[in-house]
């Protein structure tokens, strides 16, 4: 690389450099020569930032330089700077002085950013060369003392003392060097001429001209002047200004014309003819511009670009055909055009974060560059919309990507951020990045069930073990904070632990039965259950199980009324007079299950005469179908099934004995006649006395059994009241029907209140009527009348009886 071109990309370099952040923890600064070889140390940077090199390797420390990242490197684990890259100091900032290497360390976790400066000291690796080894100059002999001849300067890329000093021009009589300084800093070298030349005595001459730099040692170059002497040419090109001023917008098309320069030659003919040429010894201003050689037009010649030079100097020579010349200068300032985007670098990237991060955490750090100047160079940077983070400027070209919200990883778990930096240029022009930005769970959301209860139906007598429902819930959060587990809450029913009734699955929820259960016992219970989920710490919820048992057709019915004794015949009375649907008795039967389980159907399975009675289908009440005859048997035998409306049914028989007669006399004898043989029919007398005795022990007998019959129920009662199983009552032998209809006029009318899942029945008998009830005992010789609407078995005569079990 030539030395205009190094000198560019020195300045774009350095002013990179002044772009870079201006808000740093701590800054460095090294110096160190050019060409050091590769490896070599630069500087222990974590030592001079107050640093420990651990820091270093977990802050995942790294340097951001730039188009210079070639240059130098970070060892993390010695915590120094090392030369990656065997440095030019001239090919990387050319005549820029000082030359230095700006760059940042960049830290993360917490996120820290230190600024460097390595400044590149220059050493004597150059010698002084010209552009062109031979010089040739056409002089007219009449040229006067003290004529100027522009010679071409020598170039050395080095800098400061290391740089061209001086020239040496081989020693003549004719010529001598003068040394010109220039405003700007440049030397201009001329041949002056000290004594005129005579064509006739030299007409060609070869001169030396060496330049020589300041280093140590000394290093130098050579070019060879060739003198043309020629005949009366006295009056060299004059231009009209020595100094040419021109701009150029930088997206110029190749063949602008720019300026144009104009020199005049006091002589005639052809000695006044200018030539027009560029004396620039860079060799890119050649690549770039051209000037006409006849009318002085500076032409053009290729692109130009704002961001690698913004001003060019043109040396412009005339020169007419006797070998005289003139300079001047054009300077070329470039105009800057809107025409570079911003350019966005993600210096530090986190890729997850937590749901529970606090507001302003830093999620990233962006630089953006735009070497545009001016209002093309003005950056405003901003992030799409409806998404909890902000973009915040950290200085002047590092933004911080911030929350600026509460996040929800259950709302959303990932976000695509996109950062959009655009200038204030006309048009303005953008870029932009987008950053995938993950949200990590954190456990803060609780299982939540489904339903907030639930019910359960399950059929009694059902197999331990058997699933019975499943509990479902679900938690938003994810992964192992989202894993659920179901847990039995203790809990009692009936004093017994809820674990002895259900238990319930830890990861599928399935509820199972731990027992058989009975509908007769128990019809339903609830408890609660609790859904964890495996956070730490856990989250839990709680639902409400209710579990319904179903009943069975798993008891037949019992029959209440008539009473079914061992030994006796009660038998109903019915008069010969007895119309068609005269009722005769009703049988009560009742069924512990429930549901159609517990409908009852009565039907007459057989009778001694099927034509007289008749039993209703639902109600048990058993009528005659037609008028009671002479003909009719005394004694009618009637046996009646009662089922129940269950899969399959269930079914009790019972039989009533029913006595057709006017009068218990006639009974009597009708009955006595049926059981006792023909030969006591002669003495009357006998028997008579024999009944009485029968009559008396019967009272007794019954007596006893009232007396036990009351102290067994006693004890039945204060066993079931200790008990959980439903209370069967017990009705007397003679009822009504609950509704009251005085269907049976001559019986008990009762009020019946219970529930079956009650331990507690009420029972309330009123006064008796005045039916007569016959009981026989077979076996036995007498009989016995017995008014019952005298007093009931259990009740007082003249007042309701409640009995309260």
């Amino acid at each position: 690389m030539d030395m205009p071109d190094r000198t560019m990309r020195g300045q774009v370099l350095l002013f990179f450099c002044v772009l870079s952040l201006t808000s740093v923890v701590g800054q460095v600064s090294y110096s160190i020569p050019e060409e050091m070889a590769k490896g070599s140390l630069i500087g222990n940077i974590a030592q001079d930032l107050g640093l420990d090199s651990k820091r270093l390797a977990s802050g995942k420390a790294r340097i951001f330089i730039g188009d210079s990242a070639e240059y130098i490197e970070l060892n993390r684990e010695r915590g120094v700077l090392l030369v990656k890259e065997k440095i030019d100091r001239e090919m990387l900032c050319g005549q820029t002085m000082p030359c230095a290497l700006h760059f940042q360390v960049i830290l993360e976790n917490p996120m820290e950013f230190y600024t460097a400066v390595v400044e590149i000291s220059d050493i004597n690796d150059n010698s002084p060369i010209f552009e062109k080894s031979d010089m040739k100059f056409k002089i007219s002999e009449s040229a006067v003392i003290g004529s100027k001849f522009l010679l071409e300067r020598a170039i050395d890329p080095d800098v400061g003392m290391n740089s061209l000093q001086s020239y040496f021009l081989t020693k003549t009589e004719n010529f001598v060097l003068k040394l010109k300084d220039q405003p700007d800093g440049e030397r201009i070298v001329e041949m002056i001429l000290q004594k005129p030349l005579d064509r006739e005595k030299q007409e060609e001459m070869i001169l030396v001209l060496t330049a020589v730099d300041g280093g140590e040692p000394k290093l130098s170059g050579t070019a060879q002047i060739h003198v043309t002497v020629l005949d009366v040419n006295d009056n060299a090109p004059v231009f009209t200004k020595t100094v040419y001023k021109a701009s150029i917008p930088e997206n110029a098309v190749k063949g602008t014309i720019i300026t144009k320069v104009s020199a005049s030659d006091a002589d005639k003919g052809s000695n006044s003819n200018i030539m027009y040429s560029i004396s620039n010894t860079v060799a890119d201003v050649r690549d770039i511009f051209e000037i006409n050689e006849l009318n002085g037009d500076l032409i053009l010649k290729s692109s130009i670009d704002y961001e690698k030079a913004r001003y060019y100097q043109i040396h412009v020579q005339a020169s007419d055909e006797g070998g005289l010349t003139d300079s001047c200068k054009i300077t070329v300032e470039v105009v800057d055009i809107n025409d570079n985007k911003p350019v966005i670098n993600i210096m530090s990237q986190t890729n997850v974060i937590p749901e529970d991060s606090k507001p302003t955490t830093i999620v990233t750090m962006v630089n953006v560059q735009d070497i545009d100047s001016g209002e093309n160079g003005k950056i405003r940077c901003g992030i799409n919309e409806n998404i909890p983070f902000s973009l915040k400027p950290a200085s002047s070209s590092f933004f911080n990507l911030e929350t600026d919200s509460d996040l929800d990883r259950e709302s959303a778990s990932e976000y695509n951020i996109t950062v959009t930096c655009s200038d204030e240029g006309v048009p303005s022009l953008s870029s932009s990045v987008t950053l995938t930005l993950q949200i990590s769970d954190v456990n803060d959301n609780a299982p939540v069930f489904e339903k907030s209860t639930y019910e359960a139906y399950i059929v009694e007598n059902n197999t331990p073990g058997l699933s019975v429902f499943t509990v479902k819930a679900t938690d938003a959060d994810w992964n192992q904070n989202s894993r659920v587990s179901y847990i039995l809450e203790d809990s009692s029913v009936n004093g017994v632990p809820v674990s002895s009734y259900v238990s319930v699955s830890v990861d599928s929820g399935i509820i199972s039965a731990m027992c058989t259960f009975d509908y007769e016992q128990i019809k339903d219970f609830q408890f609660h259950v609790k859904a964890q989920d495996g956070g730490s710490p856990p989250l839990s919820s709680n639902v409400t199980v209710k579990i319904m048992i179903l009943d069975q057709n798993d008891n037949p019915p019992q029959v209440l009324y008539p009473v079914q004794t061992g030994g006796s015949l009660v038998a109903e009375m019915v008069p010969p007079s007895a119309d068609v649907g005269y009722l005769v008795t009703k049988v009560v039967a009742v069924d512990v299950d429930s549901g159609q389980n517990a409908w009852l159907s009565y039907k007459l399975q057989k009778t001694t005469d099927r034509a007289l009675f008749e039993v209703g289908l639902q109600n048990g009440e058993i009528r005659t179908t037609r008028q009671v005859t002479d003909k009719d048997a005394v004694k009618q035998r009637l046996t009646v099934i009662v089922e129940d409306n269950g899969q399959p049914s269930r079914s009790a028989t019972v039989i009533v004995n029913v006595a057709v007669a006017d009068s218990f006399p006639e009974v009597l004898s009708e009955f006595t006649d049926y059981t006792q043989d023909k030969e006591y029919n002669d003495n009357l007398t006998f028997y008579l006395v024999l009944a009485l005795a029968v009559v008396s022990f019967l009272f007794l007998t019954c007596l006893v059994v009232i007396i036990s019959v009351k102290v067994y129920r006693w004890r039945q009662s204060r066993i079931l009241y200790h008990s959980s199983l439903p209370v069967i009552p017990y009705y007397p032998p003679r009822y009504s029907d609950t509704l009251g209809t005085g269907t049976l006029p001559h019986v008990y009318n009762y009020e019946v209140c219970r529930t079956t899942d009650s331990r507690k029945s009420d029972f309330k008998f009123g006064r008796a009527g005045s039916q007569n009830v016959l009981i026989m005992d077979p076996s036995s010789t007498g009989t016995m009348q017995q008014i019952q609407s005298e007093k009931s078995i259990l009740d007082e005569p003249d007042s309701p009886l409640e009995v309260r079990n």
